[in-house]
């Protein structure tokens, strides 16, 4: 068999015990875990308003370390780090080149006109960081195909219990951009969701273990960012993602992963 075979093959492959044909569902994991998002965000901000600036600032530095903790245990589930690294390298580059943070961040703009919030707020900052946080992570791939593929939105349950804790000192820190996230959140977990019979080739260890890698790399630099230790341009790494797949395919069918 040849490179190129071996590179396709997984694509056009059936997942293992997934129907051979196409099957859309309706993404209810992804609204359950929208609404959670909300709620949480609703209770953060209530709590806000009682907060001192000091409290803020502490509850920015305790985000912070868990996002890069969290980051850090996901990165180690690489099966060859070289992947993570190309993945990220080359991600940055076509992110640079398209410039999708100053695009991403134009957009959170005129959202943020449109409803009306002022300009000074952080309200960008957080609706951008509190989406990375929740879409970049195997239980968002895995929950959301796993429910299109077979109706079992258990694990995106799951992941809406944590979000709902942790959008309650997202927002109690950065405000209202933490609740409006769950628009986002939505449309691209119920994209994984309606596409899962499509995208049932993810759920591959040797694919996944990449992505997951690749995103907690990802999610370390949302942790620098809330530490304030060094501003990162996070959507401009967002094209890795794409790069972790192909390159673990490459890897796979060179047998080095």
């Amino acid at each position: 068999m040849s490179i190129l075979s071996a590179i396709v093959a997984p694509l056009v492959a059936a997942p293992s015990g997934a129907a051979a044909h196409f099957v859309l569902r309706f993404p209810l994991g992804a609204t359950v875990n929208a609404i959670a998002i909300v709620v949480g965000s609703v209770i953060g901000m209530l709590a806000g308003k009682f907060l001192k600036e000091d409290t803020r600032n502490a509850i920015f530095i305790a985000n912070g370390l868990a996002v890069a903790s969290i980051g850090t245990g996901m990165a180690l589930k690489t099966g060859n780090a070289v992947i993570m690294v190309m993945a990220l390298v080359s991600g940055v580059v076509v992110g640079e080149l398209l410039r999708l943070e100053d695009r991403v961040n134009a957009a959170a703009e005129r959202f943020q006109k449109r409803l009306h919030v002022a300009s000074g707020s952080q309200w960008a900052e957080g609706l951008v960081t509190a989406v990375l946080i929740y879409c970049i992570g195997p239980m968002t791939i895995i929950g959301s195909i796993q429910e299109g593929m077979t109706g079992n939105g258990s694990l995106i349950y799951t992941k809406s219990i944590l979000d709902l804790v942790i959008s309650i000192s997202l927002a109690a820190a950065l405000g209202s951009g933490v609740a409006f996230s769950a628009i986002p959140v939505f449309i691209i977990q119920g994209s994984l969701t309606l596409l899962g019979s499509a995208l049932g080739f993810l759920m591959q260890p040797y694919i996944l273990n990449e992505l997951t890698a690749t995103g907690g790399l990802m999610v370390i630099a949302i942790g620098i960012n809330l530490l304030g230790l060094k501003k990162i341009k996070l959507a401009n790494l967002l094209p890795g993602l794409i790069f972790a797949v192909l390159y673990a395919l490459l890897f796979h069918a060179l047998k080095l992963v």
